[in-house]
């Protein structure tokens, strides 16, 4: 299970929810089933290989009987042509061996395709995730969550890079020795850098000679300023939504996005409810010093259980707390959509779902299969076919291509000076 680690200060007051039934759209129109249908929807950020390695999961496993958020009956059925699996590194259970978890991680996604060849297939680049979807495959690729991964050593970076992994998270919700994440500015006795050390500097113009995405989610705003100002590549965020609706560290401040907007990026939205919905922030705030002892308490009952076993329980523990408190209105997912495609404009805003990463889901998304929502909910908006396919997978794939094309000038660049000598 993906620990949540939200940063946020605990809201002593009661708080009061209407009760609501907004579970999107009631039924797919033919309209937009044909939209959805012809687009290459591509999603930046799951967490499922923690459940291959940790669970044992497996893709193939029947729709009916498992209660995770993708597998292929559900990918299909949402027409997910192309998922960001996350190679998240929990930091201090794996403190000392994060490339070895990060190794093991990637690997597990590997095996997926491995054992699938006829279903799925690894993609490395903008192109392949095209040939996927002209193939009829699922394209499988891999971004890492936190720049803790690369243990300060940049020569890790390109051994990722070389074994497919195309963005990288800058920091998690733990700062690094080379930059500042969002998710533990003010805790007391943490002093994280200020933005990016020199390093970190160096750590971003590396990643863009590799071709390897920029991921500002989860950074803190001083961070984002600073890979904005060293980058020569369009950003993404793989997982973040509008600060404006919602008011939470993990989310982007309209000047951030108007800055995406400049810098040629693309802000991918998270779906997790405290990301998108106001009231359920401010509760799930509001019981985190219970649920997180809570879920410490099942960690230790269960510390010397299988990894499959302990993985369930904990996953449990935090989903019963999280189901405490009302889900959102599916309606708050689309505002954020719709608040970016504002601000930022149409061509920098997608789809980041953070899909079996988080303990619960605004209503009416239940897993990748109600997607098709999204797409009908954005044509009632008024959105049109081109704007709509720009969301769901054509903004990332045009960032992932113009990184690609920075990558490819930079190395030419180098290599012409080489020859000069």
């Amino acid at each position: 299970m993906k620990k949540l680690l939200l940063a946020l200060p605990i809201i002593l007051s009661v708080i009061t929810f209407a009760q609501t039934n907004d579970a999107g759209p009631a039924s797919i129109s033919p309209q937009a089933r044909a939209i959805h249908e012809s687009a290459i929807v591509v999603d930046t950020h799951a967490d499922t290989p923690q459940r291959f390695l940790d669970e044992g999961f497996d893709l193939a496993t029947d729709t009916n009987t498992h209660d995770g958020h993708e597998d292929f009956g559900k990918i299909q059925r949402g027409n997910l042509g192309a998922e960001f699996f996350s190679i998240w590194v929990e930091p201090s259970s794996n403190l000392g061996h994060f490339a070895k978890r990060t190794l093991e991680l990637i690997d597990s996604v590997d095996q997926q395709a491995v054992r699938h060849p006829d279903r799925m297939t690894m993609a490395f680049s903008a192109d392949d995730i095209v040939a996927a979807h002209r193939n009829h495959k699922f394209a499988a690729l891999m971004g890492i969550e936190g720049g803790h991964s690369i243990e300060n050593d940049i020569r890790l970076l390109r051994d990722y890079y070389r074994l497919g992994v195309r963005y990288m998270t800058v920091t998690w919700s733990n700062s690094t020795d080379w930059a500042e994440s969002s998710g533990d500015v003010k805790v007391p006795g943490v002093v994280p850098p200020h933005g990016l050390t020199d390093f970190g500097k160096q750590v971003v113009r590396e990643m863009n000679r590799l071709g390897m995405m920029l991921d500002i989610s989860h950074v803190s705003d001083q961070t984002f300023y600073d890979v904005i100002a060293t980058t020569q590549a369009p950003v993404i965020a793989s997982h973040s939504s509008a600060r404006t609706l919602t008011n939470h560290a993990r989310n982007m401040a309209d000047d951030m996005l108007r800055a995406v907007t400049k810098n040629g990026g693309v802000v991918q939205v998270n779906f997790f409810p405290a990301f998108v919905d106001e009231k359920f922030r401010k509760a799930y705030s509001a019981q985190t010093k219970e649920r997180d002892a809570a879920i410490a308490a099942v960690a230790a009952q269960y510390k010397d259980a299988d990894p499959a076993t302990r993985y369930r329980m904990q996953d449990n523990a935090g989903k019963e707390w999280a189901a405490k408190i009302p889900r959102p209105p599916f309606k708050s997912l689309i505002d954020h959509i719709d608040h970016i495609a504002k601000v930022a404009g149409i061509d920098h805003v997608g789809l980041g779902s953070d899909f079996d990463g988080v303990p619960c889901l605004p209503q009416g998304i239940d897993s990748v299969a109600d997607l098709p929502k999204i797409t009908q909910a954005l044509l009632d908006r008024g959105y049109t076919r081109e704007q709509i396919h720009k969301i769901l997978g054509g903004n990332l794939l045009r960032v992932f291509r113009e990184v690609e094309a920075v990558s490819r000038r930079l190395q030419s660049k180098t290599a012409s000076a080489t020859a000069a000598k």
